[in-house]
């Protein structure tokens, strides 16, 4: 994933240090921070640091200046799920092919967004899933545990703009892992 959003490579190195706890005395926990965005936007960010207490504030303080607030503990967690997900390109399956195959391995949906198949399951089953998929042939191009949202605000405009510069901001956080929302922007 580093890669692929063109991370600098000392921000890379120190990431796998602290996830291999290389860094003296450090201890990293997982954290998980809500809130809300504008139009009501529902967030969620997975984050790992060494410090609660910093990641927290700055966190706030992002949300803050981006027209957002940071909530409390399940504040939107109940409008997402958490699901399986493995991401598939499109190239040489029909939507239809890619549903039957799906059904047949036991996922529970797949959907066509932009030229990628969203294959989506129970998280337990994640890696049988993917383990089926490549034998019928197919490669994943991710395959990971994901909270899905169960409905989407629908924006447009200036709005728009703003929760994506939001999120921008909140992906470019150095501590932030991954940060999922329940927008989709109208053309």
């Amino acid at each position: 994933k580093a890669r692929e959003a063109n991370m600098p490579l000392d921000n890379v190195e120190r990431a796998i240090k602290k996830g291999a706890g290389e860094t003296d005395g450090v201890r990293l926990e997982n954290v998980i921070y809500e809130g809300f965005g504008p139009a009501g936007v529902a967030i969620m960010l997975d984050a790992l640091t060494d410090n609660r207490n910093r990641t927290v504030s700055e966190i706030r303080k992002i949300f803050e200046t981006r027209g957002g607030t940071l909530g409390g503990s399940n504040s939107v967690n109940w409008l997402f799920e958490r699901k399986g997900l493995i991401t598939l390109p499109a190239g040489k399956t029909s939507e239809d092919e890619m549903i039957a195959v799906a059904i047949e391995v036991s996922a529970d949906d797949a959907t066509l967004s932009d030229d990628i198949f969203e294959i989506t399951c129970p998280p337990e089953q994640l890696v049988h899933i993917k383990k089926d998929l490549i034998t019928k042939g197919f490669t994943p191009k991710t395959a990971e545990i994901s909270f899905i949202p169960k409905n989407y605000v629908t924006l447009s405009g200036e709005t728009a703009k703003k929760v994506l510069e939001l999120v921008e901001s909140l992906e470019d956080h150095d501590d932030v892992q991954n940060v999922y929302a329940n927008f989709d922007i109208q053309n």
